[in-house]
């Protein structure tokens, strides 16, 4: 059984290098993590069977809020030593992270774009003489405009890789990475 570790124990990992990258050395690893604010306040822990593909997910949901990190990685996957480690962490924490609570679903959930409609997106889309073709595409339109915006701030934020979102889902308004 895998060792756990506190998370006071743990070292910060930039979120994202000097090269702009996601911490490679996460690439693939089982285990759970802890995403940090710049003022390195814990903002989510999680765990996952590839923690790297993880935090690029919550990293495209979340940008202005994932700049440090803290990961165990175990071995084989086992969601009882995951859950328990993530426990132990927000009983160490003292509070439940507040991506752990109310806010969970925007950092575990694909982006729901309608909410972010401007009034003219959202008068076109309401428009009862447009069909259906002209309320995906302007749906789509808005997926488009948002996903702009989210890799404008990643690459303000220095992020020098490729983020691919999957287009089928922009049709449901719906932005998540492929």
């Amino acid at each position: 059984m895998t060792q756990e570790q506190q998370l006071a124990n743990l070292e910060y990992i930039p979120y994202i290098n000097q090269h702009g990258e996601l911490p490679d050395i996460l690439q693939g690893k089982i285990g759970a993590y802890a995403i940090f604010d710049g003022e390195k306040i814990l903002q989510f822990i999680g765990y996952s069977r590839d923690i790297y593909a993880s935090l690029k997910q919550h990293l495209v949901r979340q940008p202005e809020l994932c700049y440090w990190v803290k990961a165990q990685t175990i071995e084989r996957p086992s969601r009882a030593v995951l859950e328990q480690i993530e426990q132990s962490w927000i009983n160490e924490n003292g509070v439940r992270p507040i991506g752990n609570g109310e806010n969970q679903q925007i950092w575990t959930q694909p982006i729901d774009v309608q909410p972010l409609f401007t009034s003219e997106e959202r008068a076109d889309y309401d428009n009862p003489m447009n069909d259906e073709m002209t309320k995906i595409k302007t749906i789509k339109n808005v997926a488009r405009r948002v996903e702009a915006e989210i890799l404008q701030v990643l690459e303000q934020r220095g992020l020098n890789m490729q983020i691919r979102f999957n287009p089928k889902l922009k049709e449901s308004g719906l932005l998540d990475l492929k």
